[in-house]
């Protein structure tokens, strides 16, 4: 599939900056991505909060709306596959990425959208949104609130996601900075981690995978010192 695969992808560290709306820092960067879009089915399964299904949807679709798209719940379809072959565009918000994997493995949900995907209908992806383009959701910061079937996710990108990608230190604070987190990650998983800072995001076009917004990513690569980059040094859909 990845030789022919057209991906539409905008995978964003967080789906609101501090003092702003929702996706308000996107906002023209959507009307890049869903263009002539009518309706864009919204993926609400990280509840956020322990938000319901419903509740997130409302929230996605008052905003959404105000850029000129309807939005539709996956959850109010009668099947939820249906949805996945039926939709002109996805939206999964951000939350908990457990809770997410968990629902799109017991829908079996997970590699069907990845094969829509790759048809190229247009994508956007916040946090737990855009930790499942990677390979696995094993570089979430997210508390294990449940079990999923699997661990493994999309396998858009050729590597993990790490949103919110901070090295702030907290005074006073003896847990595990990001870094460290991530770097014990890889000593059992020899898996190349992106870390996203807020306010950027990845514009996956076809199979090129480009960084944009305000700020540079940080790439953990195993066996080799982290660095800042500006450019991925990848291509979409190689394990695909």
């Amino acid at each position: 599939m990845a030789h022919t695969a057209n991906y539409q992808l905008l995978l964003a560290s967080t789906s609101t900056m501090p003092g702003e709306r929702f996706l308000a820092y996107l906002s023209e960067e959507l009307n890049t991505l869903f263009g002539h879009t009518k309706t864009i089915t919204f993926i609400p399964y990280a509840r956020p909060s322990g938000m319901s299904w419903d509740s997130y949807t409302r929230h996605a679709r008052q905003t959404l709306a105000a850029l000129g798209y309807s939005v539709k719940g996956i959850h109010q379809w009668d099947n939820p596959l249906d949805a996945i072959q039926e939709s002109e565009a996805f939206f999964t918000g951000g939350g908990n990425t457990f809770a997410l994997v968990h629902s799109l493995h017991e829908f079996g949900l997970m590699e069907a959208l990845a094969s829509r995907l790759a048809e190229g209908i247009p994508y956007l992806g916040c946090s737990a949104g855009t930790n499942i383009a990677g390979l696995t959701m094993q570089t979430t910061n997210d508390m294990p609130v449940v079990y999923p079937a699997s661990f493994k996710t999309m396998g858009i990108l050729p590597c993990n996601i790490n949103a919110h990608y901070t090295e702030a230190i907290i005074p006073n604070h003896q847990g595990e900075t990001r870094m460290g987190r991530i770097q014990e990650f890889q000593s059992f998983n020899p898996i190349p981690v992106v870390g996203l800072p807020e306010g950027t995001w990845l514009r996956v076009k076809g199979h090129s995978i480009h960084l944009e917004g305000n700020g540079q990513a940080k790439m953990f690569t195993p066996d080799q010192p982290p660095q800042f980059i500006d450019q991925i040094p990848f291509h979409a859909g190689q394990y695909h």
